[in-house]
């Protein structure tokens, strides 16, 4: 059997706001997801922990505006791991929506911001992670 689609979501950095990771993980887990919540971290531990956890998804959370930046650095340290398109890659936050395209060009699946509903998250999971 399958089991679960399994979902680590973290924070890299420091920024502070923790109601979007936390209202988001609460609803991948009521919809039956597996959630592993990371907490602040550095992209290395991100990419590590998704590794050890054995996760279908990573989802970063970044309020601070660098989210290109983090973005990046967490597909090129998959893509040094030979990891890249192994796990599904969400970025939500408070993010510009004009860095929308800019943050798929670099390797995340979709971006959501503020007032992006939960179902609309979970569907797409589903719709990309098969289990």
């Amino acid at each position: 059997m399958a089991g679960p689609i399994r979902v680590l979501m973290s924070k890299p950095g420091i920024d502070g706001h923790w109601r979007g990771i936390v209202v988001v993980s609460r609803g991948l887990r009521d919809a039956g997801m597996e959630v592993i919540f990371g907490g602040f971290q550095t992209c290395e531990q991100i990419v590590e922990t998704a590794i050890e956890e054995d996760v279908d998804m990573i989802g970063l959370s970044i309020h601070s505006g660098a989210h290109i930046g983090y973005t990046k650095r967490v597909v090129d340290l998959l893509k040094e791991k030979g990891l890249n398109g192994h796990f599904l890659l969400l970025v939500g936050g408070a993010i510009p929506s004009k860095d929308f395209e800019v943050l798929k060009e670099i390797g995340a699946a979709n971006v959501y911001g503020p007032g992006s509903l939960i179902k609309d998250i979970v569907a797409f999971i589903k719709e990309h992670v098969k289990k």
